[in-house]
């Protein structure tokens, strides 16, 4: 597969949320990196503490809870799958109940990048 197709819908539902969750949360890391390298001119380790305040989980959670009203039935159901996976492993300092609504979050920015549907992306990372 061409790294730059565009997923159907379908396709997108039918891979496994935590799959989603993987590619959403490097959209994610990649968008915030990127408005700041944009927005100041510090150095990288002051970039990468910025970074890692915007995407930890607590932070991922509290956006979410801003943004959950928005979301589309699909995005709900993807973002319900995401939230109720069975990850691996959970984040340091995190809770429990943070990280799954960051997962589910990133569910639904991975299904939104896998599906093309980049202006929507937007709203949400702009946040």
């Amino acid at each position: 597969m061409d790294p730059n197709e565009i997923m159907s819908e379908k396709a997108a539902l039918s891979l496994n949320a935590l799959t989603l969750a993987y590619i959403g949360d490097a959209v994610h890391s990649l968008y915030v990196r990127r408005k700041l390298v944009g927005t100041m001119d510090v150095k990288p380790d002051v970039l990468h503490k910025l970074a890692s305040d915007s995407v930890k989980a607590s932070a991922q959670a509290s956006l979410l809870e801003s943004l959950l009203p928005q979301f589309t039935e699909t995005e709900l159901s993807v973002y319900h799958r995401g939230r109720n996976g069975s990850p691996h492993h959970r984040a340091k300092n995190q809770t429990a109940a943070d990280y799954r609504k960051a997962t589910g979050f990133e569910a639904v920015l991975g299904f939104l990048y896998l599906t093309g549907q980049i202006e929507r992306l937007q709203t949400f990372l702009e946040k």
